[in-house]
């Protein structure tokens, strides 16, 4: 049956009778390695189902918003899930900025930056980064997690040590497997664990310690004056990733450094154009020029990949323009938080983190916190259970984020949801 299975296959086909078998013969090798991993991935997915941890994507079909519309729900739902903090991406001066670029410079640029890929709007939009963060220069990447991932292979080699925060984001992980230096991991937040690395990677040539401003899971800020005073006391540079703080952290938006009175203070900055600034894509390096354009030289994801699209950059520019011309948007968010937050723990609930505009609240279980979100979803508030391999084991979450675009009714009505699903589940009396 087999042969003649191959034989009506080769009479079938339209190219010569070798071509034909070759592909017939690769088609069914091919067949036959694909059934025989198939089982075990099926066994890995049933095991994340019946664990409760099976990501689904709930499908927006609106505009991101603090109110959006989602696939099979009539009416529109609270949105308290997403990295919108100024409530900007769907602003009508960055719409309007990112529909003129697309006609003035069309959607892409075919290439990479250094071939033909670089326009007047990405240089501009760089010098305005590396302004606004009171910097020498600016290179933009197509996501934070490729600056990550970018940085550290060119700046450090097998003579160097790097000093990372153990619950650094999985990009800056990422990026540091990538470079040829000591590696050090340090306990989250701990600075005399931090100090005891430094006094083993004393030999190194450089010494780098690698931190996020904010941790995104916890909504926990590093200690970075203290990192800062350790980082002068054994000749170290100090880089931390900023995506969960440009642009709302600090009295104006500057991030963790101006969160602490440190501007200036750490060598060099990462962030997103994907949160805050617009919500479309992009990330960034910004810091001393002789790094910026050793970066340029030698950074793998800027030279292999397209340069960021026109409507982006141009969206992100003017969010950078709302920023400089004195936005309270900070000030409203920083008071959006803390109604929320203070709420929160007055009915019992248990928010992780300081206080910073994502409010993980804590269950601990993760099918709890899966049936929590669905609940919740249920009364009109979009929220996402968060549990492992995202976070810990045992450390399920719903992890709340705050917007500018909020309303004191917003959150009165989030909290409202918050303590009846609360109490229809068993998580607060």
């Amino acid at each position: 049956m087999l042969v003649k299975g191959l034989v009506k296959q080769l009479l079938d086909t339209s190219t010569s009778p070798i071509n034909g078998l070759s592909r017939i013969v690769l088609s069914r090798c091919n067949q036959h390695a694909w059934a025989s991993v198939q089982p075990s991935l099926d066994t890995e997915l049933a095991s994340i189902r019946e664990a409760g941890v099976y990501k689904t994507e709930r499908i927006i079909t609106s505009e991101q918003n603090s109110w959006i519309n989602i696939e099979g729900k009539r009416e529109k739902v609270l949105n308290f899930c997403a990295n919108n903090y100024l409530g900007l991406s769907s602003h009508p001066r960055v719409v309007e900025a990112g529909i003129k670029a697309l006609k003035e410079y069309g959607a892409g640029l075919s290439s990479v930056r250094f071939i033909c890929g670089t326009q007047s709007i990405h240089r501009d939009l760089e010098r305005k980064i590396a302004s606004f963060h009171g910097r020498e220069d600016a290179i933009l990447y197509a996501s934070c997690f490729d600056a990550n991932a970018g940085l550290f292979e060119v700046l450090l080699s097998e003579q160097d040590a790097i000093i990372s925060d153990e619950l650094n984001h999985a990009s800056i992980i990422d990026g540091i497997r990538l470079c040829k230096a000591q590696r050090f991991r340090y306990k989250h937040r701990d600075m005399a664990d931090l100090r005891n690395h430094l006094e083993s990677a004393k030999g190194a040539r450089r010494k780098l310690i690698a931190t996020d401003g904010v941790f995104s899971m916890d909504g926990n800020v590093a200690p970075l004056d203290q990192i800062v005073s350790l980082a002068k006391e054994y000749g170290a540079m100090v880089f931390i990733d900023e995506c969960h703080a440009t642009g709302f952290f600090g009295s104006t938006g500057r991030g963790t450094e101006e969160y602490f009175g440190l501007n200036g203070s750490v060598d060099i900055i990462n962030s997103t154009l994907g949160k805050a600034l617009g919500g479309a894509a992009g990330g960034y390096t910004t810091g001393p020029k002789q790094l910026i354009d050793l970066l340029r030289q030698r950074a793998r994801p800027y030279l292999f990949s397209n340069s960021i699209p026109p409507p982006v950059v141009a969206s992100a520019s003017e969010v950078f323009d709302m920023l400089t011309e004195n936005s309270d948007l900070p000030q409203k968010l920083t008071s959006l938080t803390q109604l929320f937050r203070g709420q929160m723990k007055s009915a019992g609930f248990t928010i992780l983190g300081d206080e910073h505009p994502i409010c993980p609240v804590f269950l601990a279980d993760a099918k709890l916190a899966s049936a929590f979100a669905d609940r919740m979803l249920d009364k009109g508030i979009y929220v996402i259970g968060f549990s492992y391999p995202v976070v810990p084991k045992g450390k399920a979450r719903i992890r709340v984020q705050i917007s500018a675009s909020h309303t004191e009714d917003d959150i009165n009505k989030a909290v409202n949801a918050f303590i009846e699903t609360g109490k229809e589940l068993g998580a607060i009396k």
